[in-house]
């Protein structure tokens, strides 16, 4: 199979505002632009990561008001989500060259990574591409550590972001079983006993520069 590598780390806000204040509150940095998503009736802000995991980023998502609401769950469990919440971790997404392999095997593990599906968004550049492994409940699954599958076909997104100003210091999924944590080898991506995902982020913060931990719940 091909390399697995991490792709974006999601954080869901009840609404962007919300996630963008998050955002400025916990790292003392304002995510760019992103945009929307019509297929799930989401939108985003994203931030480039630098660090051990190439190409990887922060994504802040949360229920686009303006949109038509779709007729299946969306995902990432968004529409489970207590609007009184905080903005918080709740999943990672893995990019692979064989995305319908990869399922196939983890479903045949007794996992339900999802079911592949065609995804667009349009930008001020053109529009992104992608196929991303969709649950049918939405739900983020082994307290978010089995990651969605993405595989982008065309432009990656953070070669529109600038320089990252962010770094992934560490991150963590636990949970797994083990036949199928190891198809999920990502380089800066470790594994541990305890279930969940957990990710330290480096950044401009307070005084100097400071690491904050995030955590699934």
């Amino acid at each position: 199979m091909s390399v697995v590598e991490l792709d974006h780390l999601v954080v869901a806000a009840s609404t962007l505002e919300d996630g963008v204040r998050w955002c400025e509150q916990t790292f003392g940095v304002t995510p760019g632009p992103g945009g929307k998503h019509l297929l799930m009736g989401t939108h985003n802000r994203l931030l480039p990561l630098g660090g051990a995991c190439p190409q990887a980023y922060l994504e802040i998502i949360a229920i686009d008001p303006e949109a038509s609401a779709p007729t299946h769950p969306r995902w990432f469990g968004l529409d489970e989500r207590d609007p009184a919440a905080p903005p918080s971790l709740v999943h990672w997404v893995a990019r692979c060259d064989d995305l319908d392999a990869r399922c196939a095997t983890l479903a045949a593990l007794g996992l339900d990574p999802g079911t592949p599906t065609a995804a667009t968004r349009p930008t001020p550049h053109g529009v992104l591409a992608w196929t991303i492994s969709v649950r049918a409940d939405g739900r983020p699954q082994c307290r978010g550590a089995l990651p969605t599958l993405i595989a982008w076909r065309g432009e990656h997104p953070t070669l529109r972001m600038g320089e990252p100003v962010l770094s992934i210091e560490r991150v963590e999924v636990g949970g797994l079983p083990p036949a199928a944590a190891a198809l999920l080898v990502a380089p800066g991506v470790h594994h541990r006993g305890a279930a969940g995902l957990r990710a330290t982020l480096r950044g401009p913060r307070a005084a100097g520069f400071g690491s904050v931990t995030l955590e699934t719940r």
